[in-house]
């Protein structure tokens, strides 16, 4: 026997389906949005409303501001260059050369695509510890600008020492270009946050000052090339 009550009312209305959520758009949205108004400034709200969703949908895929916040991160640090997308006439002068390259390009970078660099920086510097802890454990076990495969290239060229662990020489590289190229955008992402910027001049006397520290600290020593 046939149910009458699946029949609707003459007049009524199914419920709406829920709008499908597309995660990479979401994540899109909230790397735009975090990148403007900041951690702090941006609100899950503001990212639902963009994309006509409910915020329960949001937290439903990413857990809390915390979790969608590290997925924007996630895509804003895999979105930069690594180390060995250097041309190829860069990396045949060498390691050395080739970090060279991506601190003369910085600014460069910056004026490009904005986007990510400011989200990453805010990861880096504005957010709370346990996102950062987050952050710190995925930039260890992903690698996303190449550290290792860029290291292992120095030292089959010879330009590295090889009597250093190579996963010391990895943090020691991941930490130093972190703090300076940081440094160095920064002053075009937020300006005063680092003092002291000066005239392009001063910024490439300073790229040539931070050059020496690393090979003083990494390099093999021309007395001992090979």
């Amino acid at each position: 026997m046939r149910d009458h009550r699946s029949i609707p009312e003459p007049g009524s209305r199914r419920p709406a389906s829920p709008t499908p959520i597309d995660p990479d758009a979401l994540v899109e949205t909230a790397l735009r949005l975090f990148a403007r108004d900041g951690y702090t400034g941006a609100r899950v709200q503001d990212v639902a409303d963009e994309l006509r969703i409910a915020k329960g949908s949001i937290f439903k895929h990413f857990g809390s501001k915390e979790g969608l916040f590290f997925a924007a991160y996630k895509k804003a640090a895999s979105a930069l260059p690594a180390y060995m997308d250097a041309p190829s006439e860069t990396l045949d002068r060498g390691f050395f050369f080739t970090v060279r390259y991506w601190l003369e390009r910085s600014e460069h970078l910056v004026h490009e695509d904005w986007v990510p660099y400011r989200v990453v920086l805010i990861g880096n510097y504005a957010t709370d510890l346990p996102i950062k802890k987050r952050i710190n454990r995925w930039l260890a076990d992903e690698d996303p600008y190449g550290t290792s495969a860029f290291v292992r290239f120095g030292l089959q060229r010879g330009e590295i020492r090889a009597d250093i662990d190579p996963a010391l020489t990895v943090s020691i590289v991941d930490w130093l270009m972190e703090r300076f190229q940081d440094a160095l955008v920064t002053h075009e992402l937020d300006p005063g946050l680092f003092t002291g910027q000066g005239t392009s001049a001063m910024v490439r006397d300073r790229i040539g000052q931070f050059m020496t520290v690393l090979e003083g600290a990494i390099g093999v020593a021309a007395g001992d090339a090979l």
